[in-house]
């Protein structure tokens, strides 16, 4: 069993100019980068035009650390104080469903844990003191 914590910082459409920041600031390594155009296209959620070229999703290497970040997708409301949640990552399905349900008993569920072309088990929570989670289930090397 493998757990993660990751800080993931919300940006408000300025994430690649984050990432470049950070790249200097911090001497910090791009392992991943996916723009919001880049995604699989979902017909029930239009992409508008100029939301193509924000951050779907980022992950960059800070000394030992890593970081991850995206920008708001278009129509989410970004404000000081939601800029900042904690990545779960596990590798295992089960224990990801027992940490959002947990996380859940008092909380406000704003993704439902579920399937996605990224993850078998991803989802959004806010527990009971406010703060912001997102647990991801990594695939497994088969899956990928």
């Amino acid at each position: 069993m493998t757990v993660k914590l990751i800080p993931y910082l919300v940006m408000d459409g300025n994430g690649m100019e984050a990432i470049e920041f950070y790249k200097e600031a911090l001497q910090a390594e791009v392992l991943y980068t996916q723009t919001f155009g880049e995604m699989p296209e979902n017909p029930e959620y239009p992409l508008p035009e100029d939301a193509k070229e924000r951050v779907s999703h980022a992950t960059i290497k800070i000394g030992e650390s890593e970081l991850m970040l995206s920008d708001t997708f278009p129509g989410q409301v970004h404000q000081s104080g939601n800029q900042l949640t904690i990545c779960i990552t596990t590798n295992d399905q089960a224990q990801a469903k027992a940490m959002f349900e947990a996380l859940s008993d008092g909380g406000t569920v704003t993704m439902p844990l579920q399937e996605t072309f990224f993850s078998p088990a991803y989802g959004t929570v806010t527990d009971k003191f406010g703060v912001g989670f997102q647990i991801h289930t990594g695939k497994s090397q088969e899956e990928m």
